[in-house]
């Protein structure tokens, strides 16, 4: 499937060709912490020749769970979250979904990190729905 994405200020776009059924959620603490949010949705493994980005991301190396240094990447002007990889140039990327233009179609088919997991972000459909604005 190919897909479009960029940061929210529009400096950093990329074209992609990826697997839908890589789409997954991660509960751990990281992602949490880095979307602010009680998981992330990514897809998994995109090789380095069915990416092309355009602009420099600014990266961020971090020690991931398995000991391994991962770099993360982002906006360096609206700090949007782009994606991760454990090399920059050779890949395999992780893209963050909500980067995605077309991210109403990519539906997770795993989640990973569970054990770290909100116990209410897995059932929303109980909470009160705030209803949306009227917009001119």
């Amino acid at each position: 499937m190919k897909v479009d994405g960029s940061c929210h200020c529009g400096r950093i776009t990329y074209k992609a060709e990826i697997n839908p059924d890589h789409v997954v959620i991660c509960h751990c603490s990281d992602c949490q912490t880095f979307s602010s949010a009680p998981y992330r949705v990514s897809v998994f493994g995109v090789p380095s020749e069915n990416f092309r980005l355009q602009g420099t991301p600014k990266i961020y190396p971090k020690t991931g769970g398995s000991g391994l240094t991962v770099l993360v990447a982002f906006c360096g002007d609206c700090d949007s979250a782009l994606y991760s990889t454990k090399d920059d140039v050779e890949g395999p990327f992780n893209l963050r979904v909500g980067a995605i233009k077309e991210r109403d179609k990519l539906i997770p088919k795993a989640q990973g990190f569970c054990v770290s997991g909100m116990p209410w972000a897995t059932n929303i459909d109980g909470i009160h729905r705030i209803p949306e604005p009227d917009r001119p």
